[in-house]
């Protein structure tokens, strides 16, 4: 890994936490150049839902280049752009009653999206303020790292990060506090110091935050909420998208409609650069070219998004194996939870995206370190880096999730079993 060491930036992060060099992959896992083989419980962090190298995709892709498709073309007309079109409308948009949203294909990015939905935001409704929520995270660049929570990324910026008022997620204070009826009150009182906001920014699932989820019922208010002071609400689902909570969007069988949508992450399919913002159609108000990138559609990414769309999301029978999967995941958390630390541990988060929040993040640490050294990738999250996080490919065989979870059970077992003061020794 010299080579790595010697040239590469400090700023690089997984490799310090999962010290091998990989050279191949295939649905949940990840083949060293040694030949050892971990389960992949990262998955480019939620970029992987359908796994490495699904061979349905990974043949559209190499069909579509033998056959010199075209790979750029900047926001140009072309057949893969028009098929991708066509199979999201009909497998995803119309299905699920959203027939009237726009698609924006911005910079590759998600935070290429949280960064033109801000925008647009700003430009429909005139004003400058933005909602966003405590843990909440969006992206490293400057607007989106405005509406992220995260101190250590907010650390990084170099300048003031403003036109944001943070407000407590869903039961950031717990069940007895109703945080909609301290917004609304916040927004309502002219001396709050609180501008009326553009937009309301928000998670389902935080996915960086902690697995913190909010309810149906916080979301139907917090849709409300921006109803009555005239904001819009943008859903970022760039992680809990694509099938993550067991549906398509984490936020479809919740009774809402969000006004914009950012998604990115695993929408290619195949860990290849995409991003939208869906937006309803009203809320299309650009002036041609008013946000654009060189790279806002990547023809490749369109091509596997297409054929991941046609192969799982054609009828419902992927979306219900992940929400079996969900179940047999929880179950075994619950069971880690139960024989370790039942006092102490607690099972977070909702559908394939769940953990296990420990006391402290070096507990966290601890536990992924031991993980990773019997083949387990998983990485920590939470304001404190004190959850255990599991994301793994939807693709996921149930043999493997319970290989798995015996690899975190076997680890937890350990890291709770040893004195505090010789875990960093």
């Amino acid at each position: 890994m010299k080579i790595f060491e010697e040239n590469e930036s400090v700023v690089r992060s997984y490799c310090r936490s999962f010290p091998a060099v990989f050279r191949e992959a295939r649905g949940a896992e990840l083949i060293s150049t040694e030949g050892t083989h971990y389960l992949d419980f990262l998955a480019g962090a939620g970029t992987l839902n359908y796994g490495h190298n699904h061979p349905v995709l990974k043949k559209a892709l190499i069909d579509y280049i033998q056959e010199d498709g075209i790979t750029h073309s900047l926001d140009l007309y072309t057949t893969a752009k028009e098929r991708f079109i066509e199979t999201f409308n009909r497998l995803i948009l119309n299905p699920r009653g959203m027939g009237n949203y726009r698609m924006q294909f911005t910079g590759p990015t998600g935070a290429n999206a949280v960064e033109a939905a801000l925008k647009l935001a700003r430009k429909i409704t005139g004003r400058t303020n933005i909602l966003s929520f405590t843990n909440g995270f969006h992206g490293c660049s400057i607007g989106a790292l405005a509406a992220t929570g995260n101190r250590h990324h907010r650390g990084g910026a170099g300048v003031p990060l403003s036109h944001v008022s943070r407000m407590p997620y869903a039961n950031y204070f717990g069940e007895q506090v109703n945080t909609i009826a301290m917004m609304d009150k916040m927004l309502n009182d002219p001396s709050s110091g609180v501008d009326k906001p553009a937009a309301a920014i928000v998670e389902v699932v935080q996915g960086e935050g902690g697995l913190n989820t909010a309810s149906a019922d916080w979301m139907r208010k917090l849709e409300k909420l921006c109803r009555k002071h005239g904001m819009l609400l943008i859903l970022d689902d760039i992680q809990a998208g694509c099938g993550r909570t067991g549906h398509f969007f984490s936020f479809e069988d919740m009774g809402i409609r969000p006004d914009i949508v950012t998604l990115s992450k695993s929408l290619s399919g195949f860990g290849l650069p995409l991003a939208i913002v869906l937006m309803k159609e009203d809320l299309d108000q650009w002036k041609a070219g008013e946000h654009n990138g060189t790279f806002r559609g990547n023809n490749h990414a369109f091509v596997t998004a297409t054929a991941a769309l046609e192969h799982f999301w054609s009828d419902d029978a992927f979306s219900r194996s992940v929400r079996g999967k969900s179940r047999l995941l929880s179950e075994r958390l619950n069971r880690i939870v139960l024989r370790h630390g039942p006092h102490s541990l607690r099972v977070k988060g909702r559908g394939m995206m769940q953990g296990i929040a420990c006391p402290d993040g070096e507990t966290a640490e601890a536990v992924c370190t031991r993980a990773f050294e019997n083949g387990l990738i998983l990485e920590t999250c939470g304001s404190n880096a004190e959850v255990v996080k599991c994301l793994s490919p939807l693709t996921i065989t149930k043999e493997q999730i319970d290989r798995a979870m015996d690899i975190l059970e076997e680890a937890f077992s350990a890291v709770l079993s040893e004195p505090v003061s010789s875990r960093s020794s």
